[in-house]
């Protein structure tokens, strides 16, 4: 009787063997699947990270959301054609500061180099700095409008009761006249906004100047 069971016994395990290759090979897929998307999600958070820079970077050289763009020199022509600059100044809660154009606007002909200055009062009893972010709308003309000096490039750092005129030094490209979606185009306006610069913490007292201890001898 135990013989008859034998060949039985060969027939089931044979029956079993492909489903425990099919178990197997499909946890290695799993597991494959499991790494991709390790890998996937890594990549993103990576990503994310990059992408703040690299659309900053995107706006400053492509003028892309009404980012103006910095120039080195003033161009080589000036046209009859002039366009309206609007001034527009704002400062961000946090920041104890008046801040307003000399002028509310000024007429400029394409490829003509401008000057405008800004005033900025610190109405804090303390030291204060902030930096400024800009546009200009519309938008699309942010590849056309360049600057060649500005208060906004650097931090603005003011005393208790300071007042400061700052300059920027602007051109709109002549260029702007050969695009045809920019004909229409009469009025710019250039905004700021001055922002807060975050204050580290300070330091406890004697903590920056003690010396480490030294090792026994």
């Amino acid at each position: 009787m135990s013989e008859d069971n034998k060949p039985e016994a060969a027939s089931t395990d044979a029956a079993h063997a492909p489903a425990r290759r099919v178990a197997t090979g499909s946890a290695g897929r799993h597991r494959l699947v499991g790494m991709a998307c390790g890998a996937f999600v890594l990549a993103m958070v990576g990503a994310a990270y990059a992408a703040v820079p690299l659309y900053q970077m995107l706006c400053q050289v492509t003028g892309f959301a009404g980012t103006t763009r910095v120039a080195t020199k003033a161009p080589e022509r000036e046209l009859a054609r002039t366009v309206q600059v609007r001034f527009d100044s704002n400062v961000a809660p946090g920041l104890p500061w008046n801040f307003q154009p000399d002028v509310g606007s000024v007429q400029v002909r394409l490829g003509e180099t401008k000057l405008a200055y800004f005033r900025v009062t610190n109405r804090a009893a303390t030291p204060t700095t902030g930096t400024a972010t800009y546009n200009v709308t519309p938008g699309a003309v942010g590849s056309y409008f360049n600057k060649l000096q500005c208060f906004c490039f650097t931090e603005q750092t003011l005393q208790p009761g300071e007042s400061m005129e700052m300059p920027v030094v602007f051109f709109v490209d002549p260029s702007l006249a050969d695009d045809p979606e920019m004909a229409g185009v009469k009025t710019i306006t250039l905004s700021y906004t001055f922002f807060a610069k975050a204050t580290p913490a300070p330091v406890a007292s004697g903590e920056a100047t003690k010396a480490p201890a030294k090792a026994p001898l």
